[in-house]
């Protein structure tokens, strides 16, 4: 697998021959200045909720692409009376087998709205297991004990979880959740987009290797192999 980050919450996982893009809110973020949205051109947009910093582009990329949308009930109806049609509903606890693997939709504790301030349902985390592995994407969330449910039925390979705080967790809680998940290889996300969740990279890092967790705090543009 492969995994692209384009800042705050939005990354690309490229596995079994697709291109799965995650939360995307590109071109409203200043740090990402230097990505080119229109170049962006997933198989399936995978949606954790409804705020706008996390769905900002789909319509750009749904456009310029042949993208299906995945996500909870609510956001893929938004999206669907918007004509963007090519959508696969979930919901929690359910789980789906597509082309490039099964996703299960499991819990997360944050809020969830529309761009336009309509109801977004309830915001989600998600596990994606195929034969060349298996990853947890917290989506926004606070620390919950129902991770442990993730560690007990999962294998995981790699864990990707907020860790700016204010909104999310911050590090300490994540490296409390890779603890509950079983995996100590861990992708931070959603930090330094704004001043509410900047984060200071260096006590972060001393914090994971002294709980021994791997933590990876990727650049913008930066590709990882996993």
């Amino acid at each position: 697998m492969n995994f692209t980050y384009y800042g705050h919450s939005s990354f690309l996982v490229e596995t079994k021959g697709k291109k799965l893009l995650f939360d995307p809110f590109i071109t409203p973020n200043e740090l990402a200045a230097g990505i080119d949205v229109n170049s962006i051109k997933p198989d399936y947009i995978i949606l954790s909720h409804g705020h706008a910093d996390h769905v900002a582009d789909v319509e750009q990329i749904y456009n310029n692409s042949e993208a299906t949308i995945i996500s909870t009930y609510e956001v893929v109806t938004w999206f669907g009376n918007k004509g963007l049609d090519r959508g696969h509903p979930m919901n929690h606890g359910g789980s789906w087998n597509f082309d490039f693997g099964t996703i299960k939709l499991v819990n997360a504790v944050h809020s969830s709205s529309m761009p336009d301030g309509s109801y977004g349902g309830h915001p989600a985390g998600m596990v994606i297991t195929n034969e060349e592995g298996t990853f947890y994407y917290a989506g926004d969330t606070a620390l919950t004990k129902d991770m442990e449910l993730i560690g007990e039925e999962f294998e995981l390979n790699f864990s990707i979880m907020p860790v700016g705080d204010n909104f999310t967790m911050g590090i300490e809680d994540a490296l409390k959740a890779t603890e509950m998940v079983k995996c100590s290889k861990l992708i931070g996300v959603h930090f330094d987009t704004f001043p509410y969740v900047a984060i200071n990279h260096e006590e972060a890092h001393a914090l994971a290797a002294k709980a021994d967790v791997e933590l990876t705090l990727p650049k913008i543009g930066e590709t990882l192999s996993l």
